[in-house]
């Protein structure tokens, strides 16, 4: 072996384990990150808490089998319970809310259209008030958006303005009830990955 190449691999010899372990904590910075990315689409009426577990099942299976930083299926689970619990609380308070008011499929799809929109907006117009301001704005404005959506839907079949109002109201309420639920399951998603790679 040449000078250069025993020089190179003393060093390489050297940066591997600072690599590995810098590595490590870079994937469980990356899990917490992508973890409060995915929490904030739930406002969105996206997925983010399924997103949560997948990213949690991909850590536990390819990140570190031992060591400080490693987790196990078992905040998997966890996780996948606290989405299923958020995922349900969101579809009962939302069809209670629509339900009750005797809302049409076409009013039903209008109210998803419009609290996607609204969500959106309201993450947007809530900029100014930083993290906090945004996650109220983009619940309330999606209740709004889907309370718009609902009482088009009824109006563009013909109900009078009082049912459209009934619909409209009762779908703010379900919404708003239903995004609650599952931003805090999702919240509690995101504590649970911090207590897995901290503790």
């Amino acid at each position: 072996m040449t000078a250069t190449a025993l020089l190179f691999a003393e060093t390489a010899d050297g940066w591997t384990p600072w690599l590995e372990t810098t590595g490590v904590i870079l994937l469980a910075i990356g899990l917490v990150l992508g973890c409060l990315a995915a929490w904030i689409t739930n406002l969105i009426a996206l997925p983010g808490n399924w997103i949560c577990v997948l990213l949690i099942a991909l850590y536990a299976w390819l990140g570190p089998a031992t060591g400080r930083l490693a987790i196990g299926y078992g905040p998997v689970l966890a996780g996948f319970a606290l989405a299923l619990v958020g995922e349900l609380f969101e579809f009962f308070a939302g069809a209670a809310g629509a339900k009750r008011a005797g809302a049409s499929r076409k009013s039903t799809l209008y109210s998803i259209i419009g609290s996607m929109a609204g969500a959106i907006t309201g993450a947007v117009v809530g900029v100014p008030v930083p993290v906090v301001g945004s996650v109220i704005a983009a619940i309330l404005f999606g209740g709004i958006g889907a309370a718009a959506g609902a009482m088009y839907g009824e109006w563009s079949d013909g109900r009078s303005w009082k049912e459209n109002w009934s619909v409209g109201h009762s779908t703010f309420w379900g919404r708003t009830f239903g995004t609650l639920g599952k931003v805090l399951a999702g919240l509690l998603i995101v504590i649970l990955v911090l207590a897995a790679v901290l503790i």
